[in-house]
């Protein structure tokens, strides 16, 4: 699904066609979603994105994306930014997979649960480091961000055939870029 909008929203400006426009539904959407979302493993979670103040930011890690494509986040729950999603739901989290491919840019509605089957389901040992208890701490919440609106920059055929690709656009002068971009939807 190509159209004039996504072409204009593009930051590849050195093609002359739009064959970098991919938008992905469905299946297909959810799968790089996850892919992405999870070869990141962090992303910049952003509150206040409403307000027209300066936006609060943290790092995060995802620790699921369920087949709806909701993402699950782990928190305190007297936490500064859960007193901001209560009084302001509006998210926006950025994702990079690795230096030169895998972004995602969501806008959603986080939603703090308390769901204790939810909270063991998501439960790793390394979370710990951040909640003393284990999983069984009282002080655990969950995020649960329903994307919005989701966008992707990636590569159509890995990183290392972009990178053989740019090289030989800088030797040739002739753009060979490997870079694919769109809109997902669930």
């Amino acid at each position: 699904m190509k159209n004039k909008d996504q072409a204009r929203d593009s930051s590849n400006n050195t093609q002359s066609t739009n064959d970098h426009i991919e938008s992905l539904e469905g299946k297909e959407a959810l799968e790089k979603l996850k892919h992405i979302a999870k070869s990141a493993e962090n992303c910049f979670f952003c509150t206040n994105i409403k307000t027209g103040l300066p936006l609060s930011v943290r790092p995060m890690s995802v620790l699921e994306v369920d087949d709806e494509g909701n993402l699950w986040f782990m928190s305190m729950k007297e936490s500064h930014k859960n007193h901001e999603i209560e009084s302001d739901p509006f998210t926006h989290l950025f994702f990079q997979e690795n230096k030169n491919s895998g972004f995602l840019n969501i806008y959603g509605i986080t939603e703090v649960v308390r769901d204790r089957k939810k909270i063991e389901e998501l439960w790793n040992p390394l979370l710990k480091v951040w909640f003393q208890d284990g999983k069984d701490d009282e002080n655990i919440s969950l995020l649960k961000v329903v994307p919005t609106n989701v966008y992707y920059w990636d590569t159509r055929h890995g990183e290392a055939v972009a990178f053989i690709k740019m090289a030989a656009s800088v030797i040739t002068g002739k753009t060979m870029d490997d870079s694919v971009e769109g809109k997902l939807e669930f």
